[in-house]
């Protein structure tokens, strides 16, 4: 396992992020505390030191098994957990203060999750969800109050539009307030939007890519390209948790197959490999049921795909980036804008 510096930090994290969701069976599907254990054994033996997890979790049992997993070395782990959604995920509270990104929500989510993980700090603390009501510099110094506190050591934030995340940092900045030094997004072979705004506003303020869901919800493992036995129909619909798997998908999870047949792997270590393969700090958060799963997954660390491949797994899964962006890369127009010199230039902010 090699390590990466988080973002615009001196922190050094593991190449890969452990994703704990699964830790817990209060939905029904997770990994039971031994099977975990197993997991994060298994992880922290390869070198792993960054764990991820989130205050509704398996209705917090997550971060409970995380706390109990880390307490005997404590100091060795890159702790990270989230705020913005109630402990229990699927519960309608009535309580409008309960969840979002406001100051009293981040306050109380914080103190659940300290009692939780066992812990008198949190490494990295994300806002987990944008609201779209809370204002920013609430947020921005709620975040740096908890800092300035000693109970978080950095922030990150997850699931927000590119604009919200670069005023966020623009004002904590002139303000001399704490700022963003990760951003945690749905990234894989089969969801490459982020490439239009997240990943360049990222690239833009030195922001580390934490990429969820990295196998698109299983499809890009291959399984659903494989026959429907009878019977199987409506999970092959749902289980994913995207609702119906789209023709695209099914092409390029048969891709991914192909590459993996190639090089004798799995496609699920394809699939981590290209994410890995991308610019920037891109740190794949990688989960499993199943010691077996994980074990696969770990795999990817020693894949380096050729240019051939990339450029296969690029090409069926790539997507128009749209409006600016192909108009302003339009030949025409770039001409315009330097006169004609474009090509004389050695543009060294690329």
């Amino acid at each position: 396992m090699r390590y990466k510096l988080l973002g615009k930090s001196g922190l050094r994290v593991s190449e890969l992020c452990l994703g704990t969701m699964t830790f817990g069976e209060d939905w029904g599907w997770g990994a039971s505390a031994d099977e975990s254990r197993k997991i994060f054994d298994t992880f922290t033996e390869a070198g792993g030191n960054f764990i991820d997890t989130a205050n509704g979790y398996t209705d917090g049992s997550s971060e409970k098994i995380v706390g109990e997993l880390i307490a005997k070395d404590r100091e060795r782990f890159v702790v990270a957990t989230k705020y913005s959604f109630p402990l229990r995920m699927g519960e309608k509270t009535g309580n409008p203060n309960g969840s979002g990104n406001h100051r009293k929500n981040l306050v109380q989510s914080l103190e659940g999750s300290l009692k939780r993980l066992n812990t008198d700090y949190i490494d990295l603390f994300w806002l987990h969800a944008w609201d779209f009501t809370t204002p920013i510099e609430e947020v921005m110094r709620s975040l740096d109050d908890v800092v300035r506190q000693g109970k978080v050591l950095y922030i990150g934030i997850s699931d927000a539009p590119a604009w919200i995340v670069a005023q966020a940092n623009t004002i904590a900045q002139y303000q001399g307030w704490t700022k963003f030094i990760a951003l945690q997004i749905e990234y894989n072979l089969i969801q490459r939007t982020p490439e239009r705004d997240l990943l360049p506003m990222a690239k833009a303020f030195d922001l580390a890519i934490t990429p969820w869901s990295p196998l698109a919800g299983g499809v890009l493992t291959g399984k659903y390209n494989q026959p429907v036995q009878p019977g199987e129909e409506q999970g092959r619909l749902t289980n994913t948790g995207m609702g119906t798997v789209s023709e695209r998908s099914l092409a390029i999870a048969e891709v991914v197959s192909q590459v993996a047949s190639e090089v004798g792997r799995s496609p699920s270590q394809v699939a981590l490999a290209w994410l890995r393969a991308q610019s920037g700090v891109v740190i794949p958060i990688v989960g499993a049921r199943k010691l077996s799963q994980f074990q696969d997954n770990l795999a990817c660390l020693d894949l380096g795909l050729s240019p051939e491949h990339l450029q296969r797994l690029n090409e069926v899964s790539q997507i128009e980036l749209g409006f600016p962006h192909d108009f302003l890369q339009n030949d025409m127009i770039r001409d315009r804008l330097f006169g004609g010199t474009f090509s004389a230039i050695d543009n060294h902010h690329l």
